[in-house]
């Protein structure tokens, strides 16, 4: 065993009663200050570790969290900075999170419902609050019922074990999230991967598969690194064809993508065609936190006696709730954030392209811009030069995206002002000249 002994600041010896910043180790067992043992083992893990986060930043691609002061909008305050910037890394895609209707609604909730639940729903966690949610969420996407988790990975996590058994077969697209790779490794269905939106590579493991009890399609709506939107209209056709379940992540969509912010259906014309969706309340629908799974009531009711990340997982803190309530009434009565939305997406999509940037994203519309750059390094460089210059973005590189596929993904807001869209185009023109990148 050895020790490690930590101190904040210089203390008073409990011996000598003199101030020291270096005290015996009975000074600080006896006193509150932090003293950790570990044993050999944890020693070998330790330099088993350094290795691999050294390696990490020799790569490029070691990932700094960068510290805000205040609260999420388009304007934030970054620890270390002098001024704000314009954040254009945020999914607060309506600019809802700082909506003075949002927040006021989830302090009115903590007043009357108080700070927690202290348990998971089936014991005594859920609150009216939350039945209400689940309503909406119905509502919203015009589904039967459903049922709130912790967040959309929980609900990814939970859903594929109890939707597909040995029997079925699982075919989900190869670029999908990550939560949704994890959930389907958790089941003991087959499980299959077709090539991205290649619908023809689909057809081919659905005719392969005619024997299964069940065929479950997975797809995100919107592919969150990319910016592509799924081609849903023949991944619909295909299970009508072959008799599968159609099951979507919206999280990139819902509450802003169509007329109405209903997510990838609306806005490709096929409302009411996906059998089951997954979805977050931790982007444009008011950034807190938390998610959802919205479908056929008796899936909803079989997850709430089985799935795991529900069952054993505290309820949503009232005040997340009762933002999330307000948002869903504020679009269900004016989905006027959209249009300004999509008027802004246009705006920069247009003078990036023209200026010889290469955006990502095979609809136009959608608020995810990424500037494709290639090289790890280059896009981190690129970000830190553009921060310097008021504007806040974020390199992606290995392994969030593949290698050589560096970016900086854009994400444009509602609340974004067309001044704030044009000083980030000046600024990615005035930094991308600098680096080389047009």
């Amino acid at each position: 065993m050895f020790v490690q002994i930590s101190f904040t600041s210089s203390i008073n010896c409990l011996f000598s009663q003199t101030r020291c910043a270096h005290v015996c180790i009975c000074c600080a067992m006896l006193s509150r200050h932090a003293i950790r043992f570990y044993s050999k083992g944890c020693a070998g893990l330790r330099t088993i570790l350094k290795k691999e986060l050294e390696g990490i930043k020799a790569a490029g691609t070691y990932k700094n969290e960068r510290v805000i002061i205040g609260p999420q909008g388009v304007t934030v305050k970054v620890q270390g900075l002098d001024k704000p910037v314009i954040n254009f890394c945020a999914n607060n895609y309506l600019g809802l999170s700082s909506h003075p209707e949002v927040i006021k609604a989830g302090q009115e909730a903590l007043k009357t419902h108080g700070a927690g639940l202290s348990s998971v729903r089936f014991i005594c966690g859920t609150q009216d609050l939350h039945k209400e949610l689940e309503q909406k969420i119905a509502k919203f996407h015009g589904m039967e019922d459903a049922i709130l988790y912790a967040a959309c990975f929980d609900a990814n996590g939970g859903i594929f074990e109890q939707l597909a058994s040995p029997d079925d077969v699982i075919i989900s697209d190869e670029l999908n999230h990550a939560s949704i790779i994890d959930g389907i490794r958790l089941c003991k269905a087959k499980k299959l991967r077709y090539k991205h939106m290649d619908v023809n590579d689909l057809e081919e493991k659905l005719k392969e598969n005619q024997d299964a009890r069940q065929r479950v399609i997975v797809t995100d709506g919107v592919f969150s690194m990319d910016g592509d939107v799924a081609p849903l209209k023949e991944i619909c056709d295909l299970a009508d064809k072959y008799n599968a379940i159609v099951f979507m992540d919206e999280c990139h969509a819902s509450g802003f993508f169509g007329p109405t912010g209903r997510g990838t259906q609306e806005a490709l014309g096929l409302s009411g065609r996906v059998d089951i969706i997954n979805s977050t309340l931790g982007k444009a629908l008011g950034g807190s936190m938390g998610g959802y799974t919205t479908g056929p009531k008796e899936l909803i009711d079989l997850l709430r006696q089985r799935s795991r990340p529900y069952l054993f997982s505290n309820s949503l803190a009232p005040s997340i709730v009762g933002s999330s309530i307000k948002v869903f009434d504020l679009l269900m009565n004016d989905p006027s954030f959209i249009g300004s939305l999509n008027s802004n997406v246009q705006r920069f999509r247009t003078n990036m392209t023209n200026l010889g940037f290469k955006i990502l994203g095979n609809d136009p519309t959608h608020p995810i811009c990424p500037v494709l750059l290639g090289d790890a390094r280059l896009a981190s460089e690129m970000a830190d030069a553009l921060l310097k210059k008021g504007i806040y973005v974020i390199g992606f590189s290995y392994p969030v995206v593949p290698t050589g596929k560096a970016r900086i993904r854009v994400q444009i807001s509602a609340a974004h002002t067309q001044e704030q869209i044009d000083l980030a185009v000046d600024a990615f023109k005035e930094v991308g000249k600098k680096l080389g990148v047009i």
